[in-house]
């Protein structure tokens, strides 16, 4: 729709993975390397983890890409199947033969048979598995079992888990930590940082044919804040931006165009609750001991105001403490009607004990709960 405006041959943000607009960051190389190093000979168990968005498919397909000599390379689309629809999915992306009722075993002898020979002709066999955080348990042990085929000398099959965080979080069960153990290279991918991000935008402009600086540096910090430096976010945030862009009739798109597409694309951001203030007991104990330095200061002022000598005075002025048996309930002062006392006030005033707590609950504005701790 806005291709002509802005003078773009096609539209440069589409999110389907187009090799021509691949950009490759520091961090998706390295991710690469980290793959063709799985594809080595010694190469064995790599995983590779990452947010969802950040590139993942992209590196595994610029893999598929390269020119892999004597490799043999099987991709698990759907992690959704078990142990025998697993094996059979790897057989049938091999291209290695078995009869319509084959049972487990049937499948995994015809697939070491055919790593066998193919080792034997000098190939490596890999296997990539897609979102892997979706893989059952039971298809991650069986996955454990085929790196038990391999000769006196190396695996003959090289297998790389590829999925989301939760991958990490799933093979470091207990009940999975025989497969946790032969993992050789492991490697989590970041999002882009603000400078990837605006060279991200640049180069799929530059694919799409735009010669102008259609994102300036303030839009393209709002781009990178709002969508945390996500490649799938920022196709989609661009997509949206541009098109509001046009819609307005400008050449550039503008923070506030970009912050407008966000809220279109996101939704509206409710904002974060103010935590309610809970009283803890260390809250209670400074109030202890708040009211206590209060109780003798105001000791202190009866016993100055008290004439020079008479002691009697002053200390008869602070009411004793009755027995427990005889002891009346005591009741506090009721509060001013406008306490609006600041806490250092609070400190200086020279008031009975009861009082001294009363307004400091009223200072501190809170419903106590206690906690334990």
């Amino acid at each position: 729709m806005y291709t002509n405006y802005f003078g773009l041959r096609e539209m440069p943000f589409s999110i389907t993975p187009d090799p021509a607009y691949l950009y490759m960051s520091p961090r998706h190389q390295e991710a690469l390397g980290h793959l063709l190093y799985g594809t080595g000979q010694y190469g064995g168990f790599v995983q590779l983890t990452g947010e969802v968005g950040t590139g993942k498919t992209t590196v595994v397909r610029t893999l598929l890409s390269q020119k892999l000599d004597n490799v043999d390379v099987a991709v698990i689309l759907n992690p959704r199947q078990n142990e025998q629809e697993f094996v059979a999915s790897i057989c049938d992306e091999l291209h290695v033969p078995y009869p319509e009722d084959a049972t487990l075993k049937t499948l995994v002898d015809a697939l070491n048979a055919h790593l066998l020979e193919a080792h034997a002709q000098g190939r490596r066999t890999v296997v990539i598995i897609d979102e892997a955080q979706n893989l059952p348990p039971e298809v991650l042990e069986q996955v454990r079992l085929l790196t038990n085929l391999e000769t006196h000398k190396e695996k003959l099959l090289r297998i790389m888990l590829v999925g989301q965080p939760e991958l990490g979080d799933l093979l470091a069960r207990a009940d999975l930590r025989q497969l946790a153990q032969r993992i050789t290279a492991r490697y989590h991918l970041t999002p882009l940082s603000e400078h990837e991000t605006a060279e991200y935008v640049a180069h799929r402009l530059n694919v799409g044919g735009g010669g102008r600086e259609l994102f300036p540096p303030a839009a393209i910090a709002a781009v990178h804040r709002l969508s945390r430096g996500v490649p799938r976010l920022v196709n989609v945030l661009c997509d949206r931006a541009l098109l509001g862009a046009y819609a307005e009739g400008m050449k550039q798109v503008t923070p506030q165009i970009v912050e407008r597409a966000a809220r279109e694309v996101y939704g509206e951001t409710p904002k974060a609750p103010v935590p309610e203030r809970r009283w803890t007991l260390a809250d209670t104990a400074l109030v202890i001991a708040i009211g206590a330095i209060g109780g003798w200061w105001a000791w202190q002022a009866t016993r100055e105001a008290a004439p020079e000598g008479d002691e009697t005075a002053a200390i008869a002025s602070v009411p004793a403490t009755a027995p427990a048996s005889a002891a009346a309930p005591v009741t506090a002062p009721a509060p001013e009607q406008n306490p609006a006392l600041t806490l250092d006030e609070l400190l200086r005033a020279a008031q009975p004990l009861p009082v001294v707590l009363t307004r400091l609950v009223q200072v501190w504005n809170a419903t106590p709960q206690l906690l334990a701790g």
